[in-house]
């Protein structure tokens, strides 16, 4: 079992309040999670419809079976027990660490944990695994640039005799619309939908027009910005907002889309090999989802809200990623080259002259690791884990 960077944010947590939601994507390790920091809390999975029966139609009598402390799996499936929670633990607020749930982000979840459980509880959020995860069990070194795109970092598929990448995402696909997708939404033609979420794998990196896209789906933008809404809230998809810099008011102010598991953004592509993940043209953005969402990660195991940025002008100046951390700014620029370049530095550069708090500015790319060329750092994606902190 790949040990969890958000172990101790999860038991620091258990320490302060009456509950700990852990929430994220499906099949993300939520569960495995919280089973192996809390061995000896009693377990339910409300994914069981006897459990579920119930937990909807005798709460006092799901309690009294299941007894404290307790873990709650996929607690979204009856949102209701989450006001049953608030009345036990107003009734004792003394004791912390009562409850651990585990639940898929849907917008009932959401309303359910703000409304019943404000101030009871501590959320955290699971992502895939990350690069520093994989690095630390001696894995990450054995991947090519190539495979991670197409492997991803679901944990299933770094268990022994698991599926093909290709055959899990498949799989994966069909469960979050059968289970996640059916309950949010009333979509009529399916069909669309999945075209609508292919060409969102195709626009990784960049601002997304829903008017352009609603011609090609043959649906109205405002049916596509509630599925990308949805997507979001389910965490099929992320959006990276714009930073809103000195360099120039001329500023693009819409912001980016990126897949929170590249390995579903390949999958969506077609592609299933090294070769033809080499060779295809959105590489580069896959790549540059593949970084950003590990900024994204590494600040969420942390229990920080992401304070990550890009910036982009109507002249076409960019800086792909830029970390907000303790008031100071850290810009990165996302190449898939294997060798320094001049014109890689410019942005960066221009980017830490506008702005008084931006330091340290670096490009992540696939190449040696250097400590300075041209006035940044340049350092291998597979070394950014030590720069995570």
């Amino acid at each position: 079992m790949i040990h969890r960077e958000m172990t101790k944010e999860l038991l620091k947590l258990a320490d302060q309040v009456p509950v700990v939601t852990v929430i994220g994507p499906r099949q993300s390790g939520k569960t495995t999670l919280v089973k192996s920091s809390f061995p000896e809390y009693n377990y339910v999975n409300l994914e069981d419809p006897v459990n579920r029966i119930l937990a909807k139609e005798d709460y006092r009598g799901f309690f009294y079976t299941y007894g404290e402390p307790l873990i709650i799996d996929e607690v979204q499936r009856v949102p209701e027990l989450l006001s049953a929670l608030q009345v036990m633990v107003d009734e004792d607020r003394g004791k912390n660490g009562r409850f651990i749930l585990t639940g898929s982000h849907q917008p009932s979840l959401q309303r359910g944990v703000a409304q019943s459980l404000a101030g009871r509880t501590g959320i955290l959020s699971l992502l895939p695994l990350s690069m520093r995860e994989l690095a630390q069990e001696k894995q990450l070194e054995k991947l090519s640039t190539d495979q991670l795109l197409i492997n991803g970092f679901m944990p299933e598929l770094y268990r022994e005799g698991t599926r093909e990448p290709s055959v899990y995402y498949r799989d994966y696909l069909n469960t979050y619309v059968e289970k996640d997708l059916r309950e949010m939404l009333e979509i009529r033609n399916l069909d669309k939908f999945l075209r609508f979420l292919t060409l969102l794998a195709g626009r990784v990196g960049q601002v997304v027009n829903l008017s352009g896209l609603s011609g090609e789906v043959g649906v109205s933008s405002t049916s596509l910005s509630e599925w990308l809404s949805v997507l979001e809230a389910s965490y099929i998809i992320f959006r990276l907002k714009p930073y809103f810099s000195n360099i120039t008011k001329q500023i693009i102010k819409s912001p980016k889309i990126y897949f929170t598991e590249i390995g579903l953004a390949s999958y969506l592509l077609g592609i299933e090999t090294e070769n033809q993940a080499s060779r295809d043209p959105l590489r580069g953005n896959l790549f540059e989802n593949l970084i950003v969402s590990e900024f994204l990660k590494s600040r969420l195991n942390q229990n920080q809200n992401p304070n990550i940025f890009y910036m982009r002008t109507a002249k076409g100046v960019e800086v792909d990623v830029i970390m907000k951390k303790e008031e100071k700014l850290y810009p990165c620029e996302i190449k898939t080259a294997m060798t320094p370049n001049r014109s890689f530095s410019k942005n960066l550069l221009s980017f830490v002259e506008a702005e008084e708090t931006a330091l340290n500015p670096k490009v992540i790319y696939t190449g040696k690791s250097y400590p300075m060329f041209n006035g940044v750092e340049y350092v291998n994606y597979q070394d950014l884990q030590h720069y995570l902190l």
